[in-house]
């Protein structure tokens, strides 16, 4: 798979919109000195290349009641039973990242949560689940770092 060449406008253009994904076109127009359309024409062609996949929105589940957040290492009876697995796990909205993992786990999953009994009770509907044989969880005190930008930046130095 090729990489896309992405230069120094698109760079400022990508900053500008992980800060903000409703910055509108004219803004970042005009802080970059470039018209709206250039924008909009730079934006779509990296939509088009996959370089951006969507925008979405930053919440603050603590002010929404889900203040909660563990980890959960799941243990697979047999490696086959992993896309049913998953699939059974996307039903559970509180289950928002899963990822198939090398280790001590099959899957690693991200739960949130309003309290620890609303967590327990999450947790047991995983452990219900046909072809799960155990679980193991790791309950976040503080997420401390969640920044996207740092990684941005060293991508385009890297580039």
């Amino acid at each position: 798979m090729n990489k896309v060449k992405l230069d120094e406008i698109d760079h400022q253009i990508l900053d500008m919109l992980i800060d903000n994904t409703r910055t509108p076109f004219t803004d970042i127009a005009k802080k970059l000195l470039i018209s709206a359309g250039t924008v909009h024409v730079r934006v779509k062609k990296m939509e088009e290349s996959g370089i951006i996949k969507g925008s979405s929105l930053t919440l603050d589940y603590v002010k929404l009641g889900y203040s909660f957040i563990a980890y959960v290492g799941i243990f697979l009876e047999k490696t086959h039973q992993t896309k049913f697995v998953l699939e059974r796990l996307s039903q559970i909205p509180y289950v928002t990242v899963a990822h198939i993992t090398t280790g001590k786990f099959n899957i690693f999953c991200k739960i949130r949560a309003r309290d620890t009994t609303h967590a327990k009770n999450i947790i047991f509907k995983i452990d219900d689940i046909e072809g799960i044989s155990r679980t193991e969880t790791m309950i976040s005190l503080e997420e401390s770092i969640n920044d996207k930008r740092r990684l941005m930046h060293t991508i385009f130095n890297e580039l």
